[in-house]
C-alpha cells in the first residue's frame, strides 16, 4: 500500500447517449465514434434496433454485430468482447436499454423467475454487473445509447399551443449514468446537453449538435496527463519468456487486444522457438497470425 499524488492518466471514454425516439443517437454516436478514431473501419455498432444501424452505412464503412432478443447480459458481453478481439478502436451499443427492459433482458428474466422475487435480484444483480464492467474495463472507447422514456408536453410555436415529443428518465438500471464519464442528453431537435460530465468540457454550454468534431474534443481530454501504466513492455517480456510455442500460442489467444499490436514479438518469438526445437515436433501446431493481427475463426 503506498499514498500518491493523484494524477491524470490518458483514458479511453466510456459514454452515454440518452434520448427519447427520433433524437439521433444512432447518428450522433456514429460521428462523436468517427472524431474518436478517424477511421470508419475501427468503429463497430452492436446493433438491438432492428438493423436500424445500417441505415446510416452512407456515412462510412463501420461495422455491425447485430443481436436479437433474448437481450441477455451476456449476449451484450459476448458482443463487446468480438468487437474488441477483431481490433476495433470505438464500439457503440445501440441500445443498452434492451438489455434491461428489453425481451431476455434483466426486467424480463426476474419476472419469469419463480420463487421470492428480492432473493432473485441477488442472482441477476451480479449478471447484470457483469455487462457493467464488460463496458467499464474494455481498453476501447465505448459509447452507450440510451431510449428515454417518452412524453408529450405543449410548448408555443408561432402563437399556437402544439405538443412536441420530449425524453424523461432512460431506460436501464437505476443509476446506469454514474458509470459513465459523460452523459449527453438529446432532445427531439437533435441539441445536446450534458447532464453528467466528469471532463468538463461540456457541462453548464449552451445545447449543441453532436459532430465528429465533438468526439475530437474528447479524444483530446482522454489524451491529456500521462500515459497509463505501460503494458507494452511487461507483455513483450510475456511473450519472450514463452518457452514453447504451445506456451506462446495460448499467450496470444488468451489476449486479444495486444494480438495486433504485439504481432512482430509474436512471430519473432515463434520463429526462435521453432528454430530451437527437435527436428520433429509431434502435437504442436505453429500459430497462424491473421494479416489483421487477430485470432482466426
Amino acid at each position: 500500500m503506498e499514498l500518491k499524488q493523484a494524477q491524470r492518466k490518458q483514458a479511453k471514454i466510456k459514454l452515454g447517449i440518452q434520448g427519447c425516439s427520433g433524437s439521433g443517437k444512432t447518428m450522433g454516436a456514429l460521428l462523436l465514434a468517427y472524431g474518436l478514431c478517424g477511421n470508419w473501419n475501427k468503429i463497430a455498432v452492436i446493433d438491438t434496433e432492428n438493423y436500424s444501424a445500417s441505415l446510416y452505412a452512407h456515412l462510412g464503412a463501420f461495422s455491425v454485430v447485430n443481436i436479437a432478443a433474448p437481450f441477455s447480459p451476456e449476449k451484450y458481453r459476448d458482443a463487446i468482447k468480438l468487437c474488441e478481439d477483431a481490433g476495433m478502436e470505438v464500439i457503440i451499443i445501440d441500445s443498452i436499454s434492451h438489455e434491461w427492459e428489453g425481451a431476455g433482458g434483466i426486467l424480463d428474466i426476474h419476472g419469469n423467475m419463480a420463487g421470492n422475487s428480492f432473493t432473485n435480484w441477488s442472482k441477476l444483480t451480479p449478471r447484470h454487473n457483469g455487462f457493467v464492467q464488460a463496458i467499464l474495463q474494455s481498453p476501447v472507447h465505448v459509447i452507450g445509447t440510451i431510449r428515454s422514456k417518452q412524453e408529450y408536453v405543449l410548448s408555443e410555436r408561432n402563437g399556437k399551443q402544439v405538443p412536441e415529443k420530449v425524453g424523461l428518465k432512460g431506460v436501464t438500471r437505476e443509476g446506469m449514468d454514474y458509470e459513465f464519464t459523460l452523459v449527453l442528453d438529446v432532445d427531439i431537435k437533435h441539441h445536446a446537453i450534458a447532464s453528467k460530465d466528469r471532463t468538463g468540457l461540456f457541462a453548464d454550454k449552451p445545447a449543441f449538435i453532436i459532430s465528429a468534431d465533438t468526439g475530437m474534443q474528447i479524444l483530446n481530454w482522454c489524451n491529456q496527463g500521462e500515459i497509463a501504466e505501460n503494458p507494452i513492455p511487461d507483455f513483450t517480456k510475456r511473450i519472450n519468456d514463452c518457452k514453447s510455442i504451445e506456451e506462446l500460442g495460448i499467450l496470444y489467444f488468451n489476449n486479444a487486444a495486444f494480438q495486433q499490436s504485439h504481432k512482430q514479438f509474436f512471430s519473432k518469438r515463434r520463429m526462435e522457438l521453432k528454430q530451437s526445437a527437435p527436428a520433429v515436433t509431434p502435437n504442436l501446431s505453429p500459430l497462424n497470425f491473421a494479416e489483421n493481427g487477430n485470432s482466426p475463426k
